[in-house]
């Protein structure tokens, strides 16, 4: 008896699992059909990132960098595949405990969906029908897990049995049966001789209909029961039914076919509207103001240390969005008003007729830790957001731009510091090329001098004028900054500290920024002695970061190498370790080396 209950158990668990995958596919299948940005699992990541504190944000992105998103989609995965996993057991138990946990699963769908900034009643579809897939999956599968079905089971069941059919006509009731579960001998029941077919027999021969049949042979100790609601009967120890369990597996190969059908039906109906084919043709005009070429020595000679201009495939990339945003520039538009004489709204066509120009700035993120990776430098090309806010007319005490993507996200941007004349644009292109749909496409905003979360929205889509006092970005909501200029900070590339070193001249390499402010001096020094001067590479303005490099003559042992930057203000890169939140890290770089 225990076993069969553990077997069902385990059948349970496993109708839950594939309920939840039927409903996964029935979910991304239905965000394809209607156009809803995303399956509910992408719903609930979303919210799951809304409310992720400073700390956690942080080391996800540290520990899995772009990757943190897909960690997080696999954490939900494994969470909702457990729960769907106690769901099948309870159903087991009782089929109500089953549905109670479907309908969990859809009020933290519905929930999550509907608290998108872009919620609309679509967004509510792709959870309904997988809570309904899931359901409907529970209710085929778990019939087919019922308990083994053998001779000799427990009396007591048939008594209950029997006690369950207490009032219906036809059949007399019967007392309850003492005795443990799994004996195999029952006591004779007082009135079992008047129950229909009973023999009469010590041991109770006969029962369940067996006395009177041709060739019925009934012996002390042993009877035939039948499980509650059926007729049939089953010969002593041959376990579960092989129909049920056949049945079970045929019902669960088809659970699979069609959760995968689905699954694989949206994710093609979603690549509908993708963007690729209309980014590809795309044609940029020619800047009206281009940058002159790179100076000679902005890339330094020294294998392993970045590269001045950032890939497009290698530039980071830190965003809420777990689905990229696919937006056809046939039908982006940017809403500009607020605390402005005139609100404006251009289109992409409309976009590219104004004046373009390139620049070179170097973007980072907030999250950067020192030494992280979360920073590169490109080219950009667009127009001046300064020059459409002169035509808009800012009203008096307006201090930020509250800027908002298509998918909700808000960044919020000084005022100031766009209208200060530096190369504030609403971008097209990068590097050369359309901006990537990871990168913005097809427009997004690029600020010099500003931590991204302030300054970088990508698909930006409206921008409304007003004041910090009056309007928290989504950043802002959850503790970091409102205003977030870049710190002066620096970073060695080489050496990394992977591999030993050879004695000798050694070099010591990496980049060093100061957005809008330029970088003056890179400093370097070994095991905290003097501080040593480095080399600087050619930049072409101040809104870039600046290669530099200091050669050690290397001598054996372990050493500490760190560095620092003084850009042209004059302020030096403090050594005070401050984390990223909740305007950005400090401190000094650190490399541990070891020289043989």
């Amino acid at each position: 008896m225990e076993g069969s209950r553990r077997r069902q158990a385990g059948l349970g668990a496993i109708a839950g699992v594939l309920a939840a995958g039927a409903a996964l596919g029935v979910g991304q299948l239905v965000a394809g059909l209607t156009g809803a940005n995303g399956s509910p699992v992408v719903a609930v990541g979303e919210l799951q990132i809304d409310f992720t504190p400073p700390w956690l944000k942080n080391f996800a992105i540290n520990e899995f960098g772009s990757d943190d998103k897909l960690v997080l989609v696999c954490g939900i995965l494994a969470v909702l595949a457990i729960f769907a996993a106690v769901i099948g057991v309870a159903a087991t138990r009782r089929m109500a405990y089953g549905m109670a946990g479907v309908a969990v699963f859809a009020v933290v769908g519905l929930g999550a969906a509907a608290t998108r900034p872009t919620a609309n009643f679509p967004s509510l579809l792709p959870t309904l029908f997988a809570a309904a897939a899931a359901a409907v999956v529970l209710r085929i599968l778990i019939p087919l897990t019922g308990p083994a079905v053998t001779r000799g089971a427990p009396p007591a069941r048939a008594a209950r049995h029997r006690r369950g059919q207490r009032g219906v006509p036809g059949v007399p009731e019967a007392p309850d049966l003492p005795g443990e579960p799994g004996a195999l001998e029952a006591p004779d029941l007082p009135g079992a001789a008047d129950l229909p077919g009973a023999g009469g027999m010590p041991g109770g021969a006969g029962r369940s209909g067996t006395a009177g049949r041709p060739g019925a042979v009934g012996r002390p100790g042993e009877a035939d029961w039948t499980v509650p609601g059926t007729s049939a009967v089953e010969p002593a120890g041959r376990g579960p039914r092989q129909p049920e369990r056949r049945s079970f597996l045929g019902a669960g190969a088809a659970t699979v076919a069609v959760a995968a059908g689905a699954g694989l039906a949206g994710r093609v109906l979603a690549e509908r509207k993708s963007v690729t084919q209309a980014r590809n043709n795309l044609h940029i005009p020619k800047p009206k103001q281009t940058v002159p070429a790179l100076p000679n020595g902005v890339n330094l000679d020294v294998p392993g240390i970045s590269p001045f201009i950032t890939s497009n495939n290698n530039f980071y990339r830190v965003d809420t969005a777990i689905v990229l945003p696919q937006v056809d520039p046939s039908s982006w538009s940017l809403r500009i008003h607020g605390m402005v004489n005139r609100e404006i709204t251009l289109s992409f066509d409309e976009l590219l007729k104004r004046p373009l120009l390139e620049d070179y700035v170097t973007l980072c993120c907030v999250s950067n830790p020192v030494e992280g990776p979360y920073i590169g430098n490109a080219l950009w090309l667009g127009t001046k957001l300064g020059s459409l806010l002169r035509e808009a007319g800012i009203q008096a005490g307006a201090d930020q731009l509250l800027c908002t993507s298509v998918d909700g996200f808000t960044s919020g941007t000084p005022v100031q510091t766009v209208m200060d004349g530096r190369d504030a644009l609403l971008a097209v292109a990068m590097n050369g090329q359309p901006l990537p749909v990871a990168h913005g496409f097809p427009v997004r905003m690029v600020v010099p001098g500003l931590y991204g979360y302030v300054s970088a929205t990508k698909w930006v889509t409206d921008i409304e004028v007003t004041k910090f006092s009056q309007a928290y970005a989504y950043w802002a909501q959850r503790g970091w900054s409102q205003q977030a200029p870049i710190k002066t900070e620096s970073r060695i590339d080489v050496p990394n500290g992977s591999y030993q070193l050879k004695p000798g001249r050694t070099a010591v390499a990496g980049v060093a920024w100061a957005q809008h402010k330029g970088i003056d001096a890179v400093h370097v020094r070994i095991d905290q002695g003097p501080w040593n001067e480095a080399t600087l590479a050619a930049v072409p303005g101040i809104d870039t970061w600046r290669q530099w490099v200091w050669y050690w003559d290397a001598t054996k042992g372990n050493h500490l190498i760190e560095c620092r930057a003084t850009d042209k203000t004059g302020y030096t890169q403090t050594a005070v370790q401050e984390p990223p939140e909740p305007n950005g890290a400090s401190g000094y770089p650190m490399i541990q080396v070891s020289v043989s």
